[in-house]
C-alpha cells in the first residue's frame, strides 16, 4: 500500500526557467573540445553518421628538439566545427577519438533562436571543457 501511495509525495515537475533539474553526473549534453590534444586526425568528422564536424588543418615544421637532429611535422588545428542542428548526440566522435579531445559535457542549455547559430566553433566548443566533470578512477 505504501509503493503505491509513494508517488503522490513526490514533486512531478521542476519550474524550469526559475529551478534547474539536477543531472546525471555523466550526463550526455554538449561536446566540449580540448584544442590542444586534438591533431585534425579526422576520425571523429568521418565517423559521424550526421556528417556533423567540419575539421580543417595544416602541418607546420618543428625545429629539431636536439642539436644536429631532424624537424618534425606537426599538425595544427585550424578549423573545428560542431552543427548541433545536424548532431544526434550519438557519442560516436568522443569514443572513437584516441588523443581524448573529446568529452561529454552535462550543459543542456544552448539553444539559439537563429537556426545558424547552432553551428558551434572551436574557440566557443573550447569554453564547454570548463564544465566537464572529473573522471572518476577506477575501483580497485
Amino acid at each position: 500500500m505504501l509503493k503505491t501511495l509513494s508517488p503522490f509525495h513526490t514533486k512531478p515537475n521542476v519550474n524550469y526557467p526559475f529551478e534547474k533539474e539536477k543531472v546525471a553526473p555523466r550526463a550526455r549534453g554538449v561536446i566540449a573540445l580540448d584544442q590542444e590534444a586534438c591533431t585534425s586526425c579526422m576520425l571523429c568528422a568521418r565517423q559521424c553518421p550526421d556528417w556533423c564536424i567540419y575539421i580543417e588543418g595544416h602541418k607546420e615544421l618543428q625545429p629539431p628538439s636536439k642539436p644536429g637532429g631532424r624537424q618534425r611535422s606537426r599538425a595544427v588545428l585550424d578549423r573545428f566545427d560542431i552543427d548541433y542542428a545536424l548532431c544526434m548526440y550519438c557519442g560516436i566522435c568522443v569514443e572513437v577519438c584516441p588523443f581524448d579531445a573529446l568529452f561529454w559535457s552535462p550543459e543542456y542549455e544552448y539553444s539559439e533562436f537563429n537556426m545558424g547559430d547552432m553551428l558551434h566553433d572551436k574557440e566557443r566548443l573550447d569554453d564547454w571543457l570548463k564544465t566537464v566533470p572529473e573522471a572518476e578512477g577506477l575501483e580497485s
